[in-house]
């Protein structure tokens, strides 16, 4: 499902935005333990389940329970949210056969069956305001 999910949404990452921008906290639940770093991206439609992003952050080597991230000064506009517990650090989703082997989350992940679209996943930052969402980790083994 996010094995477009790469370090290269990181390297995109946007550090400025209008005065009306807003930040955007997603608190992370259920997460393991399992060293790496955890990755963390807004993405636009035209970049959802590509190898870009609006906008990332990046937290190394993740304890158990709950991780919050924020992401500053976003432009208003609808966004999906994608997270990857990258365990061994070579920046992909790794894969067992057509399910992920590495945690991750998206915003409604926990109620996908098959590969996520656009609708299921986005949010809306609005003009003004801050945006708090709570997603949960999924770890497949």
């Amino acid at each position: 499902m996010l094995k477009s999910l790469s370090l290269a949404v990181l390297a995109t990452a946007c550090l400025a935005g209008p005065a009306l921008a807003g930040d955007v906290t997603v608190t992370l639940t259920g997460v393991q333990a399992r060293g790496g770093n955890l990755l963390a991206a807004l993405q636009t439609q035209d970049q959802f389940l590509q190898p870009a992003g609006a906008y990332g952050d990046r937290v190394r080597d993740p304890r158990a329970g709950t991780v919050r991230v924020t992401f500053r000064n976003v432009t208003p506009g609808d966004y999906s949210f994608s997270a990857l517990h990258d365990a061994d650090g070579d920046g992909q989703m790794k894969m067992e056969g057509a399910m992920p082997a590495e945690g991750w989350g998206m915003v409604n992940g926990d109620t996908l069956r098959a590969a996520p679209t656009w609708d299921q996943v986005k949010f809306t930052v609005p003009a003004s305001g801050d945006v708090a969402l709570t997603v949960p980790m999924s770890y497949g083994r």
